[in-house]
């Protein structure tokens, strides 16, 4: 199977997506893994942080509930190397070249019927301080890979075509997007639809990709498995002062001994282990 992107198509719709672009037996290996950092959260409790590496652990009446963890590639190899792998290079080249810093490396989890919706809003927002994100419309380009079937039903992500043209759009999200419903009236708010946005359908192995200024969101997981998603995000190396490398003139970049600044204001100053 073909594992391009038509550029062309790419820069005026802002999305895309590859079929198949890990084998069955691949997803099964890095679903493993992903169960294991699922555990580590579970083993924590509550919110962990230790320097990039961070667990988002939600509290329940059924107890924590982990929902994403930042960075695992700094301990966990085999999901470092799904980050490298050359497929990435090879499919990333035609959009922003050779030289790709990465400043996403996280897993998202959705269990049946707990509360994880993300209301819409666009991945610009998230590019902070922005003088060291350059050029975002693009530079940037963001990966989810589907562990599990990802569908409406099992609060799969929604698209709308073509929203990043517009560039930043006050969607009302100065609270955080995660925990929040998916509602119609920001959308009509800044001129758009949700008439117009597209729901995606992954199998396991299927790679979607989305630019940063793509208006995009996910309700409530109603199926009887968990939705797990493996998030990448790439940036040409030139246009941003953050983020670990991750391929040079199109070769894998091994992590170096100290973490590179990313999201994490504080990395210099706290970097040990802590509870938030």
């Amino acid at each position: 199977m073909t594992q391009t992107i038509d550029p062309e198509a790419w820069h005026r719709d802002g999305y895309a997506v590859v079929r198949a672009f890990f084998t069955p037996e691949e997803v099964a290996a890095i679903g493993a893994e992903i169960d294991a950092v699922h555990a580590e959260g579970m083993a924590h409790g509550r919110s962990f942080r230790h320097g990039n590496l961070f667990y988002k652990i939600a509290q329940s009446e059924a107890g924590p509930r982990v929902q994403m963890v930042q960075w695992p590639a700094y301990h966990r190899p085999a999901l470092d190397a799904v980050r490298l792998d050359p497929r990435f290079a090879r499919l990333l080249e035609p959009l922003i070249g050779r030289d790709i810093k990465q400043i996403i490396n996280q897993i998202h989890w959705k269990a049946p019927g707990a509360a994880g919706d993300f209301a819409w809003h666009q991945d610009s927002r998230f590019r902070q301080p922005a003088e060291c994100y350059r050029n975002l419309v693009t530079s940037y380009v963001q990966t989810g890979l589907a562990i599990d079937p990802h569908r409406p039903e099992s609060g799969g992500m929604s698209f709308v075509p073509r929203s990043h043209r517009f560039g930043d759009l006050d969607l009302d999200t100065d609270d955080d997007v995660l925990g929040r419903e998916m509602q119609d009236a920001a959308l009509e708010r800044v001129g758009l639809s949700a008439d117009d946005a597209i729901q995606l359908e992954l199998e396991p192995g299927d790679l979607a990709l989305w630019n940063p200024y793509l208006v995009h969101g996910s309700g409530t997981n109603g199926a009887v498995h968990q939705r797990r998603f493996y998030i990448n995000g790439y940036v040409r190396a030139d246009d941003c002062d953050r983020g670990e490398w991750a391929f040079r003139d199109g070769l894998s970049v091994p992590l170096g001994p100290e973490p590179a600044m990313v999201h994490y204001e504080a990395l210099r100053e706290r970097g040990e282990p802590y509870y938030v």
